[in-house]
């Protein structure tokens, strides 16, 4: 019994979920957040979501999030300047600064412009960065007057 068991196991570990996805502050790997998720189980519909905060090398920290159901993972991403961010679930606001590492209110509304989101499409997660707005067009120029004869 035992060896049947031992040789399921890694079929049952198939179906957990541990991914995770990544936006680059600075555009390389030293200013970083990145949202983890994780299936302890095959047998759960919840993730654990832990957010990893970087900024190398004064800090590096995980950061719970808590749980959410395993495909409705969607945070938004906000950034109000000076290494601080704001990531939003649905009601609920998580405040971090990346100065320190430190989550510095689990409350309030997200601050600052939005970055992009986190969310899962087919079965993996990844960052989606926001679309910049474009500018107005400019007014067609006038045209040249015609020449005097």
């Amino acid at each position: 019994m035992r060896k049947i068991l031992l040789a399921t196991l890694p079929l049952l570990l198939t179906a957990c979920v541990n991914d995770s996805a990544t936006y680059y502050a600075d555009g390389t790997n030293n200013h970083t957040l990145s949202l983890r998720r994780q299936q302890d189980y095959f047998w759960t519909d919840n993730v654990r979501l832990t957010l990893l905060a970087a900024r190398l090398p004064e800090c590096q920290r995980q950061i719970p999030l808590g749980e959410a159901p395993r495909d409705d993972v969607e945070m938004e991403l906000f950034s109000s300047g000076e290494n601080r961010w704001s990531l939003r679930s649905g009601e609920q606001v998580w405040q971090v600064e990346t100065q320190g590492c430190s989550l510095v209110s689990e409350t309030g509304p997200a601050a600052g412009e939005k970055v992009g989101v986190f969310k899962v499409e087919g079965d993996k997660l990844l960052f989606e960065p926001a679309v910049a707005a474009a500018a107005p067009a400019a007014a067609p120029a006038a045209p040249a007057p015609a020449p005097a004869n």
